[in-house]
């Protein structure tokens, strides 16, 4: 098997806590390190301060080593601490004419209907094409490689342009490309278009000039198809890419998860009765009233995107489970269902015997309603709900998961799609969603609840385990295997360019 001797990746999210793909990018950091020490490096953008929460600087590191432009070195502070680069890239913008030509000259990106974040993230894609070729460079001299296998795995659309650059620049780095999503498919569900009942029916390119994605779905696609190895993260995304990207994917890699984030033995106890007591006092405070020690608490988080992530089904489902135990003949316990969605503008409201607490924050320990971590709250929860419509993986239920929480997703998501296949339906239920049964989906939403409410504490803590069990099924060190074949897959593909142009019937 072909193997990378050093792994260049770059995320718009590296040591920048936006949405799922940190998650993938901070837990895959420790296997990367144990297998490659010190050999892989993480290319993101320079935001300073807002940085500096995941970044520590050192500059002993590449100490020697003069970039192109301004970078700051040092390490990500998640597990594994690979080193970081953080790059500043305002200098290419009087250059962002003469790089869009370039780029539609040598691979077809159609940058003339540009808006919104693609000018930022194309530049910055193109930044780190650059800091790469100079690393790499620097590398095979210091420390005398001249044949070292170099990889180079670009994250979603905005990194796009880095794989144009290499490709063009430096052609020995072998180029990967993963989207997390694809932006038209994310689009059309978004707008509320039934994507799943005509998908067969739809042409990306075609739906990028009806959504004004003709720029954005440009660069996605043709970073699809010169990409040495394409992937995606479930077997949905991977249906979505062929349909609307024109391009299967060469392998998929599903998502893992990293253990040591989860506490272990008496500190897990302390930390879910710690997280206990934090939801019990700000529900208390918000809903105005005392919320009772045996409370279920629900909880549901993630991006604001009310259909994509199934906030609206949430909604519904609480409300039919408020229903349900109105006319119950069993003891009313309160059920008290959180919404961790940043920037949704909602108070809380309190009705039936299901209360709403929303906490529209990014929960990174400085929010000003509980002062904790995401998952320093998750592990006091009794059962989260992820009903996605659109949901390429799905990080939030494997997370819940992880921390021994029970789940409930839909067959829509990647993991719950890969949940329903490991036949495990104690710790996780998989609700069948369509684009036609919403009242369908909240109605066995409600129920899975209202029976997990009435079991007791034996069939509770069976629950909790079997979700635990699922979850570790799922850690990286089994699914960092479909890496390693994707990094031969580009090594490979890599090799057979250089065969062709060394070909002097092609020349």
């Amino acid at each position: 098997m072909l193997t990378p001797d050093y792994i260049f990746e770059t995320s718009w999210e590296v040591c920048n806590r936006v949405g799922g793909i940190y998650a993938v990018l901070s837990t895959r950091a420790a296997s990367m390190q144990k297998e490659h020490p010190d050999k892989v490096f993480f290319f993101g953008p320079d935001f300073g301060d807002h940085s500096d929460i995941y970044f520590k600087p050192d500059k002993k590191l590449l100490a020697d080593w003069k970039a192109p432009l301004p970078v700051r070195i040092g390490r990500w502070q998640v597990p594994g601490k690979p080193i970081a680069v953080l790059l500043k890239f305002d200098s290419l913008w009087p250059r962002k004419d003469e790089i869009y030509a370039w780029a539609w000259n040598k691979f077809q990106v159609q940058s003339h209907a540009a808006y919104g974040d693609y000018d930022e993230s194309c530049l910055f894609g193109y930044a780190a094409g650059m800091v790469m070729e100079s690393l790499y460079r620097f590398l095979i001299v210091k420390n005398k490689e001249p044949k070292a296998n170099f990889c180079m795995h670009a994250n979603e659309w905005q990194t796009a342009f880095s794989i144009f650059y290499l490709q063009d620049h430096c052609p020995k780095i072998a180029t990967l490309f993963t989207t997390h999503a694809t932006g038209i498919g994310r689009s059309i569900a978004g707008n509320g278009k039934p994507l799943y009942d005509y998908f067969e029916g739809y042409n990306g390119d075609q739906m990028a000039y009806e959504l004004n994605m003709v720029s954005k779905h440009s660069v996605e696609k043709q970073a699809a198809h010169w990409a040495d190895c394409f992937t995606t993260v479930s077997d949905i995304t991977a249906r979505e890419c062929k349909q609307l990207l024109d391009k299967p994917v060469d392998i998929v890699t599903p998502n893992g998860f990293e253990p040591t984030y989860v506490p272990k033995g008496k500190t897990f106890d302390e930390k879910r009765k710690e997280a206990r007591e934090a939801l019990r006092e700000v529900a208390g405070r918000l809903l105005g009233g005392v919320v009772p020690k045996n409370a279920l608490f629900v909880c549901i988080s993630g991006r604001c995107e009310m259909k994509n992530k199934g906030i609206d089904v949430f909604a519904q489902a609480m409300d039919k489970l408020a229903q349900k135990i109105y006319h119950s003949n069993q003891p009313e316990r309160e059920v008290i269902a959180f919404v961790m969605v940043p920037y949704l503008d909602r108070a809380p409201a309190r009705k039936g015997k299901v209360s709403a607490v929303f906490v529209p924050y990014y929960l990174n320990g400085n929010d000003p309603l509980f002062g904790k971590t995401y998952y320093d709250l998750l592990i006091g929860m009794d059962v989260t709900v992820f009903p996605s419509y659109y949901e390429p993986w799905g990080y939030t239920p494997l997370e819940s998961c992880a921390f021994h929480v029970p789940t409930i997703t839909t067959s829509l998501a990647g993991f719950g799609a890969w949940a329903a296949q490991q036949k495990e339906t104690f710790g996780v239920v998989v609700v069948n969603r369509t684009d036609s049964n919403f009242d369908e989906v909240t109605e066995q939403i409600a129920d899975a609840l209202l029976r997990y409410d009435r079991l007791n504490g034996e069939e509770k803590e069976h629950a909790r385990k079997a979700a635990a069990d699922l979850a570790k099924k799922a850690e990286w060190k089994s699914f960092f295997k479909y890496y390693r074949k994707a990094y031969e897959i580009a090594l490979k593909k890599r090799d057979e360019r250089f065969h062709d142009l060394l070909n002097p019937r092609l020349l």
